[in-house]
C-alpha cells in the first residue's frame, strides 16, 4: 500500500487564519450534549478559505466561475512537489525554471511556510512573473502550504493570471514532512456551490 501523506490543516478554532484576523478563525459550538439526555452536536462556523482551501474564480473574478464548476478529475491525480523552501519573500520564473516543469501538471510548491503553525505576514508567495510563467507552460493545477498564493501585489495579479488561464489555485497545504518528488495528489474540496471557494481534505499518495 502507498505511503500516505496527509497535507491538510486542521480545522480548529486555534488554527493559523489569514493575518491572524479574530473573524477569521472558525467557531466550534456545542448546541446539544449527553448531559441534557441528546446525541452530542457541534455547530461549526469557518470562512471559506479556512485552512486547506480550493479557490475559485470567483474568488478574484467579478463573474468568474464558482466552485461546483471545477471537476474533481482537476483535483486527483499525478502532482509534483517542488523544494522551494530555499526561496525568500517570493518565488520568480527563474526559480521556476530549472524544474522543466510541463503543459497539464500539477504543481506543489514546498515553501517555509510549511514549518510554521503560525501566520507568517512576510510569507513565500508566488510573484506575479512566476504565475505568468507557469500559466503560459499551461499547468493544470498550482497549489501551496502559505495561506495565500500572493501577498503585497496591487490588483492581485497572481490568481488573476492563474485563474484567466484555468489554472487552479490551492492553499494552505501542509508540506513539512513531504519529500519533494512525484505523488498521486488527492483534494476533495466540500461539495458546495454558487460560492467562491471550499475547505478542503487533501493528500498525497507516494512510495
Amino acid at each position: 500500500m502507498p505511503k500516505i501523506y496527509d497535507i491538510s490543516m486542521t480545522i480548529e478554532e486555534s488554527m493559523q487564519v489569514w493575518k491572524s484576523y479574530e473573524h477569521k478563525k472558525p467557531s466550534i459550538t456545542n448546541v446539544q450534549n449527553h448531559d441534557e439526555g441528546k446525541p452530542h452536536e457541534s455547530l461549526l462556523t469557518l470562512n471559506t478559505h479556512t485552512g486547506t482551501h480550493v479557490d475559485a474564480p470567483l474568488h478574484m473574478l467579478a463573474g468568474g466561475e464558482t466552485i461546483e464548476t471545477i471537476p474533481l478529475e482537476r483535483l486527483v491525480g499525478p502532482a509534483r512537489v517542488l523544494d522551494l523552501t530555499h526561496a525568500k519573500d517570493f518565488i520568480t520564473k527563474d526559480d521556476l525554471v530549472p524544474f522543466a516543469i510541463q503543459k497539464g501538471e500539477r504543481v506543489i510548491l514546498k515553501t517555509s511556510s510549511s514549518f510554521s503553525e503560525d501566520f507568517l505576514l512576510d510569507f513565500v508567495f508566488l510573484r506575479e512573473d512566476g504565475a505568468k510563467y507557469l500559466a503560459d507552460i499551461g499547468v493544470g493545477l498550482v497549489a501551496t502550504d502559505a495561506l495565500g498564493i500572493e501577498r503585497a501585489q496591487a490588483e492581485y495579479p497572481t490568481h488573476r493570471t492563474l485563474m484567466r488561464n484555468d489554472v487552479i489555485i490551492v492553499e494552505g497545504l501542509r508540506l513539512k514532512d513531504v519529500p519533494a518528488g512525484n505523488y498521486t495528489l488527492v483534494i476533495a474540496p466540500l461539495k458546495l456551490t454558487g460560492i467562491d471557494g471550499a475547505p478542503a481534505r487533501a493528500f498525497l499518495l507516494g512510495d
